[in-house]
């Protein structure tokens, strides 16, 4: 067994970026980042509060000195940067600390790349860090040398190299494009053979580690990767789930979502994140245990914007984890969803507290309104006379010389289903 690699993690809090965060939850979200790629040992994190970046080195050079120190005692390997580090920046940084430097970007990559399972998944990540590597590699030329990136890409001087190196990432590009459109083609086929059954698609998106799959294994028996580690799900699973009120519907997970998520992979995965686009109803889960969950849930509202996702596909806010909330705090978040009905649930899905009243309640959004009206069945039509009985949307029945009239009240879906028969 390989010794794991030593590694510590700094999060740059820098006064006057339009994107800062409170620095000690970022840390941990860095942290926990960290902690969710195999084979590193954190040894220890730290914020580090900066005035303004420096070009060349990023930190300061006392700051530089200081954590060198701190760095070769510990015999660190790699310093994990919680933000976006140029190509001049980790040189200089890997120079000065002699050790390997990954930024956040290069983490998330490393993560999903680990994690991806389906060969789309594996297709997009390919793309994701070459796209990241080709960007690194445009942003070093002046310094004519080849920068490594967070995906291992090994250096040499000299432009022509950088040119080359460019030139096989775009060949490598185009190669993976090819495959995943053979592999986008088989996903839209089995979206079309989906449409064709008459189930809703509710889609589980949410902060990374908000509980979306806890919730999915719950509804749905599956053992889909649960552990409470960031990015535990990278590749959408659909299940089957049969609801309290008889309707069925197709249940899909799907990777976590993150603050400052790489363009690289927000491009990439678009094709995975069609399931959120195409839904009928969307699941928002929430950790409302976490003392960023605001501005979690702010992220996730700005990616699905970015999706395509509009004001026109119901959304439910699940305001999950509720069983680490104290007496005070659960008061307050009970309050808060009491004036949000019907648009917010709130639930444990590790242990099942308020997941009835939520069922009934994505029951009820996805039936939607119900009309009334008449319709006439021929006598041969006992068929379809049998299924609005078993659908439970039959008022009255009249019994004429050509067949039934029926009285009807149902949903816009009841009724496509019904004419599709």
């Amino acid at each position: 067994m390989e010794r794991p690699t030593r590694a510590w993690v700094l999060h740059p809090d820098i006064r006057g970026d339009d994107r800062r965060r409170a620095p000690e939850p970022a840390l941990e979200e860095a942290t926990a980042l960290a902690a969710a790629l195999p084979g590193l040992a954190i040894l220890g994190s730290e914020v580090v509060r900066l005035p303004r970046p420096h070009p060349g080195l990023l930190f300061g050079t006392g700051k530089i000195e200081e954590l060198g120190a701190v760095f070769a005692a510990e015999e660190v390997e790699l310093v994990l940067i919680d933000g976006p580090v140029t190509p001049v920046q980790q040189r200089n940084l890997e120079r000065e600390w002699k050790l390997k430097i990954l930024d956040r970007t290069g983490l998330i990559l490393e993560i999903f790349s680990d994690r991806a399972r389906t060969r789309e998944g594996v297709l997009q990540v390919e793309m994701a860090a070459l796209s990241y590597q080709r960007t690194r590699l445009v942003r070093a030329w002046t310094h004519l040398e080849r920068q490594r990136g967070g995906l291992g890409f090994v250096g040499g001087p000299g432009e022509t190299q950088i040119e080359a190196d460019r030139r096989a990432i775009d060949e490598q590009l185009v190669r993976l494009r090819r495959q995943l459109a053979k592999v986008e083609k088989t996903r839209a086929l089995h979206r079309a053979a989906r449409a064709k059954v008459p189930f809703p698609i509710v889609a589980l998106v949410g902060y990374t580690n908000a509980g979306k799959s806890t919730l999915f294994n719950r509804l749905t028996g599956a053992e889909v990767m649960a552990k409470d580690m960031l990015f535990a799900t990278l590749d959408p699973t659909m299940r089957r789930v049969d609801l309290p009120t008889s309707d069925e519907v197709i249940l899909s997970d799907t990777v976590g979502f993150v603050s400052d998520l790489p363009t690289e992979l927000v491009a990439a995965f678009r094709a995975t994140l069609e399931e959120v686009t195409a839904a009928d109803l969307i699941l928002h889960v929430r950790d409302v245990s976490h003392p960023e969950t605001e501005g979690q849930a702010a992220e996730v509202r700005t990616i699905l914007a970015s999706l395509g996702v509009g004001p026109e596909t119901p959304q439910i806010e699940v305001w999950n984890k509720i069983d680490r909330l104290d007496a005070e705090a659960r008061a307050i978040w009970q309050a808060r969803a009491a004036r949000a009905e019907p648009h917010v649930a709130m639930l444990s899905a590790v242990s099942g507290d308020g997941l009835d009243a939520f069922l009934t309640q994505l029951s009820q959004a996805l039936r939607g309104p119900e009309s009334d009206e008449t319709i006439h069945l021929a006598y041969p039509e006992g068929r379809a006379l049998a299924w609005l009985h078993n659908e439970g949307v039959v008022r009255a029945e009249r019994t004429g010389e050509t067949g039934w009239d029926v009285d009807v009240r149902w949903t816009a879906r009841q009724k496509a289903r019904f004419d599709a028969l």
